[in-house]
């Protein structure tokens, strides 16, 4: 009877409906690190700081609560992602960054929000830890002459490693350590301290000795931090250490035509040890196909883009680099032009019999110096004479540039005057110009066609902008922007144009404006510009809002649809139109006192349910409103932050409590059910089932439902979609993972390795080699067969475990340990009274293979500085299944478990474990039968029905 009660009263608290109360909640946000840390610690204003080494993979997790689930964004700083992230990273729960540069330390914030409150922000400090290899530079100095030997020669050593934590150096001679005071002749000391390169040790040696030729090396050490091993480098000091010399064995500067192969040939005159030599060039880099062999570099078929200053540079580490250079020249003539001055004397710019008229001539060659010029009249060579006076390029007026100058101007002057631009070196093509000068040679006149200003079109067409030149010769036209100082299409300021038309592609709105053209004094006259301007309309089609919106309404209610206009040319819109699918619904003119027009369904009905489009129209287009009219319900949104939603049904069945909030559910009508659809992971068929629901849904109220003959270890794909007098609305997905308990101050703890936190056990960094975690599904090739596990403790091959991996590299006798989370002391039980209290640690083990080495259960308590206490030990081969082990354990203290595997003789002995328990109590053999000292029945009945009460009033809190 006393059986009977309690199953029915625990029914009751069980079978509450699928409602319960609920709010949303604002998001909070906490950080846990993994991966491959060296350290983390807590620092002075509670700044937490994560050390991990340079090429290992940063891991760092976001745990956030709240609801509906916040949306989760990492970043280098408070504002937004200024380092690149691996894209799929920065919205994740966990931020990973595979082998981390050093310059990617610093801080990284996690933010949190889901529209309630302020987002929630939790940063960690990463700092990344290095040593690159040291480097010696030596330097002497020697002393005046006195009676034909050395007064005194001295050679400094200076070591250098950058390093972070700041780096510690030690200087040896041979086998030698040397210390400040160890010799007199040796003098260390550290002129300068940055906080980059920490300590630098420079090595003084004092009016040299023969002992002090040596080999001296150099220590550099960050103390074993993070495991990074020490660092030295070696300098063989001799009577003949020197800096380096070198000599170039070519021309400064070298010109060459393109096409033409150049070599650069440098060669090393002294310095000990032997130099190397590099070659760098002014460009920062060296052309892609320069090739460099010892101290030559050659350059085949150079361009003009490849001149410029090489230099080699030779260093050895002693005293400063040396450095030659040379400057490469690559001929070039290119952009000829030429210009008419008429006589700057008279205001009349026409060119006149009895006046002067100067041709100017002008190109850019390289180098500027080779330039020749010769003029030709009609084919013949033209000489300078008292009339027609030829002036050559004069660099510091107009480099470049010749002019003739005709003084007096004849009839019989009139004809084809050719300008000849040439290098003194040839292999260059000439530039020649022909500059036609008749009594028909007058100056340009611009103007604009009739009809082409203003100029209207459309955006995305292709438009002209013209300007009729006349005049001969005609000049090169300058088009800009007149009403702004913009750029032109094409980036630039100013273009240039032959025929007077400028073309613009794919205009667009930003273009509207006015254009200047502009006579140039190139190729044409040299007088004052002539201008006029082109205006350019830009029309297109109006710019609406909002492009699209969903409106969701419920049956009988009033809805209201504002397409409103932003920007439109031109701005007096047309007409407007309303629609339904392809159905017309209301037309007209637009207001032109208001920018939106509306549309209201006074009563919705089924029928009103679809897509409306308000299409706003103008001369060049529409613009289009959409609105999608629905009743189905928003989505709802699972609750992730119930505490232990996941409990253990059966052995090998689990069970899980599903809540949820429904989005606005007031929106829409009224939700009278949802529909639950469950599929195992990697399958395809979906087992679905409706949850009734009772009366209205009032926001932030919390629903729930359990999920129960779930399989162990299996994962859950679940939709649920709720359903209103419209039908089904919007679903939502989500994943049910098992996973045994975690959270270490549970009065039962269960670990089955299911989730890669590993139930937040840790890889003991002091040992051997780590635990691997697996599933026989995902077991690597290496698999040795004879030896470990076919599949998890239930026997399946999806399940995950840990093993010892014990073929190469690892050797016998090697450990690795994994080490729990530390567990509190639990209270007091008021039922079972122990001293010190006693706790149950249990696990699984497989133990197959001919060379199966040790495994230890071992017990580590906070604060005893004595090593662990042993609790369990076996070694050798137990047979092709798993076994399950017991310990009783007395902790004094908050406590760990380690569990540690010894590789056997051979590769034949990988070792398995899974399941890992810890209860209350003394470990207990299945219950003998009762004797008189037992408690009655009904007492163990009725301390079975309090302890679940108390899990079930625990669950729901």
């Amino acid at each position: 009877m006393d059986l009977i009660i309690c199953v029915l009263g625990l029914l009751a608290l069980a079978v509450e409906g699928i409602r319960c109360q609920g709010v949303y909640a604002p998001p909070s946000v906490r950080i846990i690190h993994s991966g491959h840390a060296c350290n983390v610690e807590e620092e002075r204003h509670t700044e937490r700081v994560y050390t991990i080494r340079e090429g290992e993979t940063l891991e760092l997790t976001c745990l956030v609560t709240g609801h509906p689930r916040p949306q989760i964004r990492w970043t280098k700083t408070a504002g937004s992602v200024s380092d690149r992230f691996h894209d799929s990273s920065v919205f994740n729960q966990t931020l990973n960054i595979a082998k981390i540069l050093r310059t990617q330390g610093g801080r990284y914030y996690c933010k949190a929000e889901n529209g309630l409150g302020s987002p929630a922000i939790k940063s960690i400090r990463v700092d990344v830890y290095y040593l690159d290899e040291p480097t010696v530079t030596v330097h002497q100095s020697i002393g005046e002459a006195k009676e034909q030997f050395y007064y005194e020669r001295t050679v400094f050593l200076r070591c250098v490693a950058n390093s972070n934590p700041p780096v510690r150096y030690s200087w040896h001679r041979g086998r030698e350590v040397l210390t400040q005071g160890s010799d007199k002749g040796v003098e260390i000391y550290e002129p300068f301290f940055t906080q980059l390169q920490g300590e630098t040790k420079i090595l003084k040696l004092k009016n040299l000795r023969p002992q002090d030729y040596a080999n001296y090396s150099c220590v550099a050490s960050v103390r074993n931090v993070c495991a990074i091993l020490d660092r030295s480098v070696i300098f063989k000091l001799t009577n003949k250490t020197a800096s380096p010399s070198i000599k170039l064995l070519v021309e400064d500067p070298i010109v060459v035509n393109p096409g033409q192969t150049v070599s650069l040939v440098c060669i090393t005159t002294g310095g000990e040890p032997p130099p190397i030599l590099t070659w760098i060039c002014s460009n920062d880099s060296l052309p892609q196909r320069s090739v460099v062999k010892g101290g030559t570099l050659t350059l085949p078929a150079i361009t003009s883009d490849e001149a410029g200053v090489y230099s080699c540079v030779a260093s050895n580490s002693v005293g400063n680099p040396a450095k030659k250079s040379t400057t490469i020249v690559v001929r070039a003539l290119k952009k000829g032009r030429f210009w008419i001055t008429p006589d700057p004397y008279h205001n009349d710019d026409n060119i006149q019999i009895g006046r002067e008229v100067k041709i100017s001539c002008q190109v850019e060659a390289t180098p500027p110096e080779e330039l020749t010029f010769s003029w030709l009249k009609n084919g013949r060579a033209l000489r300078s004479s008292e009339r027609m006076v030829i002036t050559q390029t004069d660099p510091d007026i107009s480099p470049g540039t010749t002019n003739l100058d005709i003084i007096d101007l004849k009839f019989t002057d009139f004809g084809t005057y050719t300008c000849v631009a040439a290098l003194k070196g040839g292999g260059i093509p000439e530039i020649s110009i022909d500059v036609n000068i008749s009594s028909t040679t007058v100056p340009p006149n611009l103007t604009v066609p009739r009809g082409k200003s203003p100029l209207v079109t459309r955006e995305g067409d292709t438009v002209e902008l013209e300007c009729l030149v006349s005049g001969k010769p005609k000049p090169i036209i300058l088009w800009s922007r007149a009403d702004k100082e913009v750029p032109m299409p094409d980036g630039s300021m100013q273009m240039e144009s032959y025929d007077g038309v400028l073309r613009i592609v794919n205009v667009s709105r930003e273009m509207t404006g006015s254009y200047r053209c502009q006579t140039s004094q190139y190729n044409g006259f040299n007088v004052k510009p002539r201008e006029a301007e082109v205006e350019l309309i830009v029309q297109y089609p109006p710019t609406v809002e909002p492009v699209y919106m969903e409106m969701r309404q419920g049956l009988g209610r009033p809805v209201v649809m504002t397409c409103r206009v932003l920007r439109a040319h031109p701005s007096r819109v047309l007409r407007f139109e309303w629609l339904l699918s392809n159905r017309l619904l209301h037309a007209g003119a637009f207001d032109a006192q208001r920018d939106e027009t509306e549309y209201t369904i006074r009563s919705l009905n089924r029928d009103g349910w679809g897509e409306y489009t308000c299409n706003v129209i103008n001369e060049a287009g529409a613009g289009k409103c959409t609105f999608q009219v629905t009743g189905k319900a928003y989505p709802p949104e699972f609750y992730y932050d119930t505490y232990s939603p996941l409990w253990q049904n059966r052995p090998r069945v689990y069970g899980f409590k599903l809540q949820w909030t429904q989005m606005n559910p007031n929106v829409v009508d009224r939700i009278v059910a949802y529909r639950l659809g469950i599929r195992q992971m990697g399958l395809q068929r979906w087992w679905e089932q409706e949850i009734p629901v009772d009366g209205a849904i009032n926001k932030g109220e919390l629903m729930t439902h359990n999920l129960t003959e779930l399989i162990k270890p299996e994962s859950y794909e679940v939709r649920l979609t709720p359903i209103t007098r419209f039908g089904e609305g919007d679903s939502t997905i989500r994943i049910v993972t098992y996973s045994a308990p975690i959270n270490p101050h549970l009065r039962e703890f269960h670990c089955s390795f299911e989730e890669e936190a590993i139930c937040m056990f840790t890889q003991d960094k002091n040992d051997d080699f780590d635990w691997t975690r697996h599933s026989a599904a995902t077991r690597d090739t290496k698999y040795t067969p004879n030896t470990g596990p076919s599949g998890d403790r239930s026997g399946s091959k999806q399940g995950f475990y840990m093993y010892i991996e014990t073929s190469r590299p690892r050797k016998e006798d090697e450990k690795a340990r994994l080490v729990s989370p530390f567990f509190n002391i639990a209270p007091k039980n008021p039922y079972v009274i122990t001293n010190p209290p006693a706790y149950c640690f249990g696990f699984f083990y497989h133990m197959y293979g001919k060379h199966i080495g040790t495994l230890n259960a071992l017990l580590k308590q906070k604060g005893q500085t004595t090593s662990e206490a042993p609790a369990w030990s076996l070694n050798g081969n137990q047979g092709e299944r798993w076994k399950q082990a017991k310990v009783s354990i007395h902790p004094t203290s908050s406590f760990q478990v380690v569990l540690e595997g010894i590789r056997g003789k051979g590769i034949e002995g990988d070792i398995a474990i899974d399941d890992v328990t810890l209860e209350e109590g003394e470990c207990r053999d299945p219950p003998p039968n009762l004797s008189s000292k037992s408690p009655s029945t009904s007492s163990h009945i009725w301390l079975l029905c309090i302890t679940l009460v108390m899990t079930l009033l625990e669950g729901q809190r």
